[in-house]
């Protein structure tokens, strides 16, 4: 079970930490992704992380911006969204996939299936 946590109403420019924690899955075992879906467009991945960090995955259109973390401790994992813009708006979900089928894939990440999905956390970016 994935359950996602942080979003927030902000102002354009301002910071959001959102928290994505698992439960019944082992985080060191599996790939985790940020998707997000704004009113009227389709889901877009926005950042992913394996291995402890060793593979990482941002969208270009949050490069300098985001930052994907993760905890197996607290088997959590975190996205900073540093000057947020009113496009950032949307439902931002986690997602995860087994590494060996994610690795498997050979389409560029955002496609690749992911086979466990969060509720989703609303993030309004609004002056």
């Amino acid at each position: 079970q994935l359950v996602e946590s942080g979003g927030d109403l902000v102002q354009p420019g301002e910071s959001l930490r959102l928290s994505c924690a698992a439960s019944g899955l082992a985080l060191e075992l599996f790939v985790i992704g940020w998707f997000r879906q704004a009113p009227g467009k389709e889901r877009e991945g926005v950042s992913a992380i394996a291995h402890g960090g060793r593979n990482t995955y941002l969208a270009d259109s949050v490069k300098g911006r985001f930052a994907i973390s993760s905890d197996n401790s607290e088997n959590t994992v975190y996205l900073q969204m540093n000057s947020l813009k009113p496009e950032d708006t949307g439902v931002y979900f986690c997602a995860a996939e087994p590494l060996e089928t994610f690795f498997s894939d050979s389409r560029p990440w955002a496609l690749r299936s992911f086979g466990t999905w969060g509720q989703g956390t609303q993030v309004t970016v609004s002056s």
